[in-house]
């Protein structure tokens, strides 16, 4: 039997190693899920809503461990992390409170006399959830809770370097009084997991990932009549307008692009600033990219951190130096210090032009690619000019006409304006082309994996 062994990225240092299930282990599991489905299923809405609440109340009271256990596995900041564990706590808590509400039967009419019709939301089944590293513990609790409380039971497969986290995060749940089969956690291959996505106990698939694993995880839930919602990679685009504050675009397109060690699907990472703003924002940004020191994620005053692994390294510095020998202008960072660890610094290229890494694809890690534009409007089409589209930002001080181009213009599906952040959960989360389809959060996640049945009275 093979194994799983995780590595602190900090230090390279081994920490645990965990052996991985078969592809009947893992059948087990779903099936024992199906089973704690067909009771939990049964329990109002209300009663599904207190085990969330005691979710979160338990997430708080574990939240250094899990903090700590994010950094040791995955390079996170443990400040991060901290802010990472009361987002899921707040999940938890946003589901509870609107889950009643949203999933509740609804009265309509039907025929030309208006006869009665009632709308109900009913559970399908159990959830395979494929998720990434970059959030141990936001990333599957946002599938969880939502499917939780719309009556679903959730198979997480997590990825292998932060095996721990899931396991921790599944015995915290039954700490709080959840019932120990409904939620799962399997250690599998992706071949295993493709079979997983056949197995008839699977209701519907969801995947956090690239645009890749998208495709592949698609295609084989298609095949099997699975409904998927995908949530991929981007390249997010943050414009700095002709009007624009520069004070202000420097300091959120900073924290920006190096959010989660630069390592967050919906951060900014190409910088599109028009020629008014040029010149003024290159020289503040690159001074405050290149004053970010590698530190400790341990320490509090820290600000950016290992990556999460050695092969995340690679992939970064590779995408860094090709993009260079294409053309790029390295302004700062660009060359990894010689110490143990995944360590890679904040960078910024310049003079970046399609057909080049920085301008085509995702970087995932604390590079910023600034791409010039002769005005707004070509700004606005550079921003468009990529096949993907999960988030974006605007910076100007005409706020009105911002949420114009933001309504109307901006191809992706969450736009900032003059700010930064990741997610909210009374907001809407995903995006458009080939970052995905689907959402979570808001309300709508409760939503994506249920029946809505139609009952019609005479």
């Amino acid at each position: 039997m093979s194994t799983i062994t995780t590595r602190n990225p900090a230090t390279g240092e081994t920490l645990t190693t965990y052996d991985m299930m078969s592809e009947a282990q893992a059948a087990d599991r779903v099936e024992a899920c199906h089973r704690a489905f067909l009771d939990w299923r049964k329990l109002s809405l209300q009663a599904r809503a207190d085990h969330l609440t005691k979710i979160a109340g338990k997430l708080r009271d574990h939240a250094e461990g899990l903090s700590k256990l994010m950094t040791r596995e995955t390079g996170k900041l443990f400040k991060d992390g901290m802010t990472e564990v009361e987002l899921c706590a707040q999940i938890f808590e946003y589901s509870a409170q609107q889950g009643p509400k949203a999933l509740a039967d609804e009265e309509r009419t039907h025929g030309p006399k208006g006869k009665r019709g009632i709308v109900t939301y009913q559970p399908l089944g159990v959830i395979y959830s494929i998720q990434p590293w970059n959030f141990p513990l936001y990333q599957p609790v946002r599938v969880l809770a939502a499917n939780l409380m719309a009556g679903n039971g959730c198979v997480l497969k997590h990825a292998a370097i932060c095996t721990g986290s899931a396991l921790r995060l599944r015995e915290i749940c039954i700490e709080a009084g959840l019932p120990e089969d409904i939620f799962q956690v399997i250690l599998i291959d992706h071949d295993t997991s493709d079979r997983i996505i056949e197995h008839p106990h699977v209701r519907g698939v969801t995947l956090t990932g690239s645009d890749g694993a998208g495709r592949h995880v698609g295609a084989k839930a298609a095949g099997a009549l699975k409904k998927t919602v995908l949530e991929l990679g981007s390249n997010d685009a943050y414009l700095v307008l002709s009007d624009a504050d520069i004070e202000t675009a420097v300091k959120f397109s900073t924290m920006g692009r190096l959010y989660n060690n630069g390592q967050t699907c919906v951060s900014a990472k190409r910088f599109i600033v028009t020629d008014a703003a040029y010149d003024a924002f290159i020289e503040a940004f690159v001074e405050q990219m290149s004053q970010i020191p590698l530190g400790d994620p341990m320490e509090k005053e820290t600000k950016l951190g290992p990556l999460s692994s050695d092969d995340q390294f690679q992939t970064v510095k590779e995408q860094v130096e090709q993009s260079v020998a294409d053309g790029a202008t390295l302004l700062c960072g660009g060359k990894a210090p010689d110490r143990p660890g995944a360590w890679y610094p904040a960078t910024v290229l310049g003079d970046v032009k399609p057909g080049m890494p920085a301008y085509d694809d995702e970087i995932f890690g604390p590079v910023a690619s600034v791409i010039r534009a002769r005005d707004d409007a070509d700004a606005m089409r550079l921003a468009n000019d990529s096949r993907y589209g999960l988030g974006g930002g605007i910076f100007s001080q005409d706020e009105a006409r911002a949420v114009d181009l933001a309504r109307a213009e901006f191809d992706t599906g969450m736009i900032r304006i003059n700010s930064f952040g990741a997610a909210d959960p009374n907001m809407p989360f995903g995006g458009v082309k080939d970052s995905g389809y689907g959402r979570e959060h808001g309300g709508f996640g409760m939503k994506e994996f249920v029946n809505a049945k139609a009952i019609f009275l005479p």
